[in-house]
């Protein structure tokens, strides 16, 4: 049955992530939502509670969050946008990623159009969106019977739905901007950035006054419209239906191209924005004598020079954005303690002048640096692993390299990426603080930025070490579960109670609280053992394999 059409091939492909995502997610709105009864168990607990949320409302809007669907509302409305990267992946891969492997080209040489082939691989992946929101959806609700919160089952299924919807958009995103791009890790990459970008344009109006106009640009800020899970909110179906429009109009338009180009060629863009070209001397046709063909780190370090840079901007920039965040958050604090009289002893302590208070308040938003770089790691891995499927690695063994050679090479092109990337971190952050005037300690600072480099390495290291025996899709599927788990394990965990040994197994447990507690040397050179235990395994498995199995 599932080889009859093209729609039911694809929604077959997509069986593992509708339950993957569906169950993970889901089970992440049932864990936080059991915990919200300990929460609130005191009056006293419930105050610190809005207070903690009012202290970072410009995350999400904190709308009764002493309430067990506006506290997983506030707390992971942010965080499980986490979701829209799988329809980027996939809408970037429908039919760009075909076109690249060939199979695109005989599917459309059966007697199907090339729109009708389209439209069922969408339809797949809006299928497969709704079976995701449909899983989180019952187990919200489920969650929410358990601790007698006020919603009910509408209000969780349109908490999916919702959820859905914003993904989607990104999936449509990602399927338009693969027809400009002739790969589609290009068009992933790409609408991977502009979601971190929808995310921060979303922030703005929270943090600067009479900036809505601006928000009201960002996907993100409709989805945010909507808070299904607080039934005094509600849902706002002009914000479902904006979401609804802006996925179709994408696709629409990406299928239209699709349905007109050549198959293999991106969209030939109009004579006046494309670029001149110029015929290549002899030399630059054949780059013989080219640097990043002198070496296979070199050549390595060259192929993951953009998307290097990509994510070098996101994450260095995402940090100078977060200093600028706390800067304005302790501005608000201020005013609020210098209009009462009983908080006007803590005036000192907020304003940007006192070192502990800034980095205590600054590390609650650190510890989204070392997710981020441990997912460019993610993203390098996995190439290590498509490589091998698509053949490249056969062509340099050809040469006299050896095989351990070729893999401790590709190795210290991606930790030197990896360094790159923290140390601009550093000089940024550094760059930020003074120009806000946020006092921090430069050791601290410095530890908090350059700590996270073994994480990054570790799930690196990982990565290859799967690859030995995993197809690509699975190595990258399950690195990224791995990565979803260590995040549930350090942040919920305590919530929960879990016991110190199953906290011990995150990498994020050893990554502490550098910007206030200093370096932890200790846990880092663990990390980094582990790390090279798990690239030496990774290098005898590589060494003794079958290339391709």
């Amino acid at each position: 049955m599932w080889f009859t059409s093209v729609f039911l091939k694809t929604l077959r492909d997509y069986r593992i992530a509708i339950f993957g995502w569906g169950l993970g997610l889901g089970l992440l709105m049932f864990t936080v939502l059991s915990a919200v009864s300990s929460l609130v168990a005191t009056p006293e607990a419930r105050a610190s509670l809005v207070s903690l949320a009012g202290s970072f409302a410009w995350i999400a809007e904190p709308v009764k969050v002493d309430t067990a669907g506006g506290y997983a509302t506030w707390k992971y409305g942010f965080t499980i946008l986490v979701m829209a990267l799988w329809p980027i992946l996939a809408g970037s891969r429908m039919l760009r990623g075909e076109e690249e492997g060939g199979s695109l080209n005989v599917l459309l040489s059966l007697p199907r159009s090339r729109s009708r082939v389209a439209l069922q691989k969408l339809a797949a992946m809006w299928a497969a969106l709704l079976g995701m929101a449909l899983l989180i959806g019952l187990l919200t609700y489920g969650a929410g019977r358990g601790v007698s919160a006020n919603f009910g089952l509408d209000g969780a299924l349109l908490f999916g739905l919702n959820l859905a919807l914003i993904s989607g958009v990104f999936g449509s995103l990602a399927l338009f901007v693969s027809q400009f791009t002739q790969e589609r890790r290009t068009a992933s990459g790409i609408t991977g950035g502009l979601l971190a970008l929808f995310i921060v344009v979303d922030m703005i109006h929270r943090v600067i006054p009479g900036t809505d106009w601006l928000s009201r640009l960002s996907p993100v800020y409709y989805y945010n419209l909507s808070k299904p899970l607080i039934p005094s909110y509600g849902t706002d179906p002009v914000a479902l239906l904006v979401m609804a429009v802006l996925s179709v109009l994408l696709s629409g338009a990406a299928i239209w191209l699709f349905a007109r180009r050549d198959v293999g060629a991106p969209v030939a863009l109009p004579r006046w924005l494309s670029l001149p070209r110029r015929a290549p001397r002899p030399e630059a046709a054949l780059p013989v004598n080219a640097w990043s063909l002198r070496s296979i780190y070199t050549r390595s370090l060259a192929r993951m020079a953009v998307p290097t840079f990509w994510w070098t901007v996101v994450i260095a920039g995402f940090a100078a954005w977060m200093v600028f965040i706390v800067e304005q958050t302790e501005k608000q604090l201020r005013s609020l303690y210098e209009s009462s009289p009983i908080l006007k002893d803590l005036i000192n302590k907020v304003g940007g002048g006192d070192i502990t208070t800034n980095a205590s308040l600054l590390s609650f938003l650190f510890v989204f640096l070392p997710v981020l770089l441990m997912a460019f790691a993610v993203t390098q891995a996995s190439r290590w692993a498509a490589d091998e499927e698509d053949g490249l690695h056969e062509l340099v063994l050809a040469t006299p390299q050896p095989r351990l050679k070729v893999l401790l090479m590709r190795f210290g092109a991606l930790t030197t990426a990896t360094v790159i990337i923290g140390v601009v971190t550093l000089a940024l952050t550094a760059l930020a603080a003074a120009v806000s005037g946020l006092a921090l300690d430069g050791g601290n600072l410095v530890a908090a930025t350059l700590s996270m480099i073994p994480l990054g390495l570790l799930i690196a290291a990982v990565g290859y070490l799967l690859s030995g025996w995993l197809r690509t899709a699975v190595d990258t599927g399950l690195l990224s579960f791995l990565l979803v788990a260590w995040f549930v394990i350090t942040f919920i965990g305590p919530e929960l109670n879990f016991p110190g040994a199953v906290m011990r197994l995150s990498p994020f447990y050893y990554y502490g609280t550098p910007l206030v507690n200093g370096l932890p040397l200790g846990d880092m050179l663990l990390v980094l053992a582990v790390a090279v235990v798990a690239l030496a395994l990774a290098s005898l498995r590589f060494v003794r394999k079958d290339i391709g199995r």
